[in-house]
């Protein structure tokens, strides 16, 4: 299930709700308990696993280091 950030537009109180789908309309203001909110704009997160690399395609490397083969490259 999705995390989405709202601000109540009464209180000003930002929060988070973990919903089902994208349907806010029961999620209310644990603050004031207003209904009155509004969904912000989130950014997301991603891990990468192992064999995660930084390089840009064609550079010979991650840019770091002189070799282009640094342990950070990996």
């Amino acid at each position: 299930m999705p995390i989405f950030e709202f601000e109540c537009r009464k209180c000003g109180a930002k929060f988070e709700e973990l919903l089902r789908s994208s349907d806010s309309s029961n999620v209310t203001c644990p603050d004031c308990g207003s209904d009155e909110i509004k969904r912000l704009m989130s950014t997301f997160a991603c891990s990468g696993g192992s064999g995660f690399k930084t390089s840009i395609p064609g550079s010979g490397g991650c840019g770091s280091c002189s070799g282009g083969s640094c342990s950070t490259c990996h």
